[in-house]
């Protein structure tokens, strides 16, 4: 094809007629007016790729292709090609020095090996700090291992053993409860409210190993993905207005947001309270 276009330039500078061009060449007249039809597609796609983007800045190419009901390997060969790249954050797990030389938990990792398969049989619970104006506020949460659905939050501007019971009683206030509710082994957990909480509301009680974050990754996964897609926190005048969008961001991941195993939203009723 290259060869081709060289021959026809050469040929063009000798001003015959398109007919003459194709004789010459060996081809029909048709050919002299192709053009391929990937780089047009390829600027197509690559069109819808921004406009997924736009609305959802941290999806990678699988779920793009999801969106975009697109062949995935044909997703991320036209993002390559474009140098469009998904939004990501590099976020640092907060560990508090109380927490570096405590003694072994007292609770054991009962997920570990667990087939979960129903609504409220495993919820997980964490903390993450978000820095605005030049200060810390801590969300905690509760999540679904199953359904993905975030239960309920606290927020506070301290990170102690009333932000993450608070979460909890949240979740209990919505008249449901989990059969097991699983955790890292920060101080805020290994509390005695906390796990006087947990086991007067008739839950067994879970823990990662020290030193396994790993173990509680949907936690830490979701906090990712949520610092990712929110963007910068002090656009915010006020702290009030922060906090609306914190809850209008949770509503989003729980009812567009697609999600690559379910390969779909979760499209649920959002049931938070905030305090």
């Amino acid at each position: 094809m290259k060869k081709t276009g060289e021959k026809i330039k050469m040929i063009k500078k000798e001003k015959v007629n398109k007919s003459e061009l194709a004789r010459k060449l060996g081809i029909t007249r048709s050919l002299i007016y192709y053009q391929p039809k990937r780089p047009i597609i390829d600027q197509e796609i690559k069109l819808m790729i921004e406009e997924v983007l736009k609305h959802h800045p941290a999806y990678g190419h699988k779920r793009i292709a999801m969106e975009l009901k697109l062949n995935h390997k044909r997703t991320n060969r036209v993002m390559k090609k474009f140098g469009i790249k998904p939004y990501r954050r590099k976020t640092k797990r907060l560990i508090k020095k109380a927490d570096l030389n405590k003694p072994p938990t007292q609770f054991n990792n009962l997920i570990a090996n667990l087939i979960i398969d129903h609504p409220n049989q495993v919820w997980c619970t964490d903390f993450t700090y978000i820095k605005y104006q030049s200060k810390f506020i801590y969300l905690a949460t509760i999540i679904d291992r199953y359904t993905r659905e975030i239960i309920s939050f606290s927020l506070s501007q301290h990170h102690n053993r009333f932000l993450v019971t608070e979460a909890l009683i949240n979740a209990l206030r919505l008249g449901i409860k989990s059969e097991i509710i699983h955790s890292d082994q920060g101080s805020e957990y290994d509390s005695a409210d906390f796990i006087d909480l947990v086991k007067d509301s008739g839950i067994s009680f879970s823990m990662s190993r020290k030193g396994s974050p790993w173990e509680n990754g949907y936690q830490e996964s979701w906090y990712g993905k949520f610092k990712t897609e929110f963007g910068d926190f002090n656009r915010f005048e006020t702290l009030g207005e922060l906090v609306e969008e914190i809850y209008q961001q949770i509503y989003y991941y729980i009812n567009f947001r697609i999600h690559r195993l379910l390969k779909k939203p979760i499209h649920i009723n959002l049931k938070l309270i905030i305090y």
